[in-house]
């Protein structure tokens, strides 16, 4: 820093204006959909891309009704559309199909997911030894590599002691003759 700077604080506006900003758009799209009661009943008896246009809607194929969608409840109940005639969202799609089709994607999703995890954790159990069994091994070769040394110089005592009673092994025992 060169002298006379001095430095302090900094405000930090960034944060609020980018959250007021975000709180204006949000208000600004909700202010410009159109409502939900009138723009769905408007569209009975028309097209179901016409009434899908709103988001809020629920086409029934079989009537041809355009009906508010039961935000209250997950799927539309039988009173208002079977699931098999209604559609939200695009028209080639109905509820019992959609359904299946994700009651089944999400086993699979879930299955694969378990048997990536258990593949991952065998895989890693028996990739990297755990440190008691590292220990136990290194332990091991240590008792190993003493009883070695102990071995041989027990056979080079034992040895010393043949040759001086002269009842030292050869090699070949008819190399004397």
């Amino acid at each position: 820093m060169a002298p006379g700077d001095t430095r302090g604080p900094t405000p930090r506006w960034g944060l609020p204006l980018g959250g007021a900003a975000l709180l204006l758009l949000l208000l600004s799209a909700a202010a410009a959909q159109e409502p939900s009661g009138a723009g769905c009943s408007q569209n009975t008896n028309r097209s179901c891309e016409e009434c899908l246009k709103n988001v809020s809607c629920l086409w029934c194929s079989t009537n041809k009704a355009c009906v508010d969608y039961p935000v209250t409840r997950i799927l539309p109940p039988r009173s208002l559309c079977q699931l098999s005639s209604a559609r939200w969202g695009v028209c080639w799609v109905n509820f019992e199909a959609l359904i299946i089709t994700m009651s089944v994607l999400g086993g699979a999703i879930l299955l694969a997911f378990a048997v990536c995890c258990c593949c991952c954790c065998r895989r890693k159990r028996s990739r990297k030894p755990d440190k008691s069994d590292e220990r136990a091994m290194r332990e091991q070769e240590e008792r190993r590599a003493r009883q070695e040394e102990r071995r041989a110089e027990m056979k080079s005592r034992h040895d010393e002691i043949r040759k001086k009673y002269g009842l030292f092994k050869e090699q070949n025992p008819y190399a004397k003759f």
